[in-house]
């Protein structure tokens, strides 16, 4: 990626991380950026489609952070995986919530990115269990829980009373929780490892 491209993408992160969409002018980006309007029409064309590739890439940054080991057994995939995500919402605060917060609401190019993550990371996580042909519940059931982790961290950012830790028990709490209400619907036989044994993965300490 061209150098000045990345540098303005991490702004818009900063920006829109912290202000809303409608909050952010093209004068302000240019500012902050200490370049011309000219230059940020030049790599994006305006605003919304700058906005667009700051979502895109906070998309990116997000999967490569949270992408676990593939040595480890599926378990300990799930809790590095989760663990992997707290830290970049709390590291990357700015980012997080320029991903989740969506500020166009219903554009389709913005709702597109913020689906397509999330489908990946359930897919990647059928995939730890062994399920590769289509199981509703579970897909279901785990795109459930994903929206309530999305909304629970951008909740703790506002307001971080609840340790880290204990923020990533509630939520491998409610994973577990997730799974077993999926296979008391269906009671797959092919997984990778056994139901009981996934809902037995506890944080460390």
């Amino acid at each position: 990626m061209d150098s000045r491209r990345a540098q303005l993408l991490e702004l818009g992160l900063r920006l829109f991380g912290r202000r809303s969409y409608d909050e952010v002018s093209i004068d302000d980006i240019a500012q902050a950026a200490n370049v011309s309007k000219g230059l940020l029409y030049h790599y994006f064309g305006g605003k919304r489609a700058f906005y667009v590739a700051v979502v895109r890439d906070g998309a990116r940054r997000l999967k490569e952070a949270i992408e676990p080991d593939p040595e480890l057994p599926p378990p300990a995939r799930a809790l590095a995986g989760l663990e992997a995500y707290l830290r970049f919402v709390e590291d990357r605060a700015d980012a997080y919530t320029a991903l989740v917060n969506g500020g166009l609401g219903a554009d389709p190019e913005i709702f597109d990115i913020l689906e397509q993550t999330r489908r990946q990371q359930v897919q990647s996580m059928l995939t730890d269990m062994g399920l590769r042909e289509p199981r509703p519940a579970y897909r279901l059931s785990l795109r459930a829980w994903i929206g309530g982790v999305e909304t629970a961290c951008v909740d703790w950012l506002r307001d971080p009373v609840l340790p880290r830790a204990q923020l990533l028990q509630l939520l491998l709490t409610g994973l577990q929780g997730a799974l077993a209400a999926a296979y008391a619907i269906d009671p797959v036989a092919e997984l990778t490892v056994p139901i009981p044994r996934l809902l037995e993965v506890d944080p460390p300490g």
